[in-house]
């Protein structure tokens, strides 16, 4: 299977797998584009990172958009003065510069200060026998900042409880990383590409009951 990873700001590729011994590196999207220069940078500080730090992807090169059109803003918000692109995405390169993608940062759950990726949790939850699909939104909390909640579709016949859920996390995270309230549905809310639509799942999560740790 060849991975590979790029933004439509970037004009094409911004990394891939190349060969089958490349690809023997699960779950990275690959190497840098010869093409381009990239960084892993601290969102707080603006501080470039080693390998092995998680922080935003920047990158930079001749395929690298001038701009969006017409929107001075969103462009510096997004292409500095030097021409380095924030992708918005969280992610890190390893020691053998293979880059890794784990989640996009404005989706990052806020837990007593400390950041949470859904992606991460998604994939544990998703390695359970007894579930089907899932997802984890910030659920909005007046002392946390953010509760990470799962909402969780049962493989049929399953009786699983809210706590076994919970439990599960719990015994493969750090302890302010685990899930603390959970919901049940029968399907995901998902865009027509198959993206977890979260704000809506957000708005639902306000409306309806929950089991709570």
């Amino acid at each position: 299977i060849i991975q590979g990873y790029g933004l439509t700001e970037s004009s094409g590729s911004v990394a891939s797998t190349v060969g089958p011994e490349e690809s023997k590196a699960y779950g990275s999207v690959g190497k840098l584009a010869s093409h381009l220069q990239a960084k892993i940078v601290d969102p707080s500080t603006g501080e470039a990172l080693g390998p092995g730090q998680r922080g935003e992807l920047w990158v930079r090169g001749p395929l690298v958009m001038k701009g969006y059109v017409g929107d001075d803003k969103a462009t510096a918000e997004t292409v500095d003065s030097e021409g380095w692109l924030k992708t918005g995405d969280l992610c890190y390169f390893n020691e053998d510069g293979f880059l890794y993608i784990v989640d996009r940062l404005k989706e990052l759950i806020k837990y007593k200060g400390y950041q949470v990726p859904p992606a991460e949790l998604e994939h544990i939850l998703q390695s359970h026998p007894e579930i089907a699909d899932a997802a984890v939104i910030g659920y909005p909390d007046e002392d946390a900042g953010q509760l990470p909640m799962a909402f969780i579709v049962r493989q049929p016949g399953s009786n699983l409880t809210g706590q076994q859920v919970m439990d599960y996390v719990a015994k493969h995270v750090a302890p302010y990383k685990k899930v603390r309230r959970v919901a049940f549905v029968n399907a995901i809310t998902k865009s027509p590409a198959g993206k977890i639509l979260r704000r809506e799942l957000v708005q639902q999560a306000m409306s309806m009951g929950a089991s709570k740790l």
